[in-house]
């Protein structure tokens, strides 16, 4: 058990260090636009920074984490088949949690005339 506790430990560490060992490319620094219309119905587009990674890949982000969360306390309490009954149950969690409780917000942004 505490082999497999070890390998998986370091393998999260590769995963999660693998993007830093990355070289940047020019697709990653690309400017967004977002388009917006005015009252009068003209459309523009504004030049906006690159959303965030969480903010960009939210729902996966957040079931991740709550499949690992609940595969690795499901494996420390009842081994092999805990980590699946845990992993199972956070995953359903998750998913409550992403889609149900804490939907995605749109931004409105509100244009001042002068």
């Amino acid at each position: 058990m505490r082999k497999y506790l070890i390998t998986f430990i370091m393998m999260a560490l590769v995963v999660g260090l693998m993007p830093l060992m990355l070289p940047v490319t020019a697709e990653a620094q690309k400017i967004y636009a977002r388009r917006v219309v005015d009252r009068n119905g003209r459309v523009r587009y504004v030049r906006t920074k690159k959303p965030s990674f969480y903010r960009r890949h939210r729902n996966r982000v957040n079931m991740a984490v709550g499949t690992g969360a609940g595969a690795i306390l499901g494996g420390l309490i009842g081994g092999k088949k805990g980590a699946f009954i845990g992993g199972a149950t956070g995953l359903g969690g998750s998913a409550l949690y992403t889609y149900k409780l804490k939907k995605k917000k749109k931004k409105y942004v509100r244009i001042k005339r002068y």
